[in-house]
């Protein structure tokens, strides 16, 4: 398991070698919640993804991506909201083995 570094901004782009694969991640609030695109090597895996607190992102293995990405609330249950990216919303990519 590894966290993704972000800050609370509401919306905000990176990229991270995650499982050996080259990842771009933004990461973007709306009114109705936080979302979130992923790409590897610049071909889009996911895109406009809801976030939810505990819920994997990617979930299909057909998409090509190993492992998933998850929010988790250090401090309840509470779905991601972008004041508590870095400290109470974690990003975290799980690695297959932690599937």
């Amino acid at each position: 398991m590894q966290v993704i570094p972000l800050g609370a901004t509401p919306s905000q782009q990176l990229s991270i070698l995650l499982g050996g694969q080259n990842c771009q991640i933004k990461v973007y609030a709306k009114t109705t919640g936080v979302y979130l695109n992923l790409s590897v090597n610049n071909a889009a895996v996911v895109s406009g993804s809801q976030c939810r607190d505990r819920v994997a992102i990617v979930r299909d293995a057909y998409l090509g991506f190993i492992g998933d990405l998850a929010f988790f609330d250090t401090q309840g249950e509470s779905d991601p909201d972008y004041t508590g990216f870095g400290s109470r919303c974690q990003l975290v990519y799980l690695e297959p083995s932690d599937l």
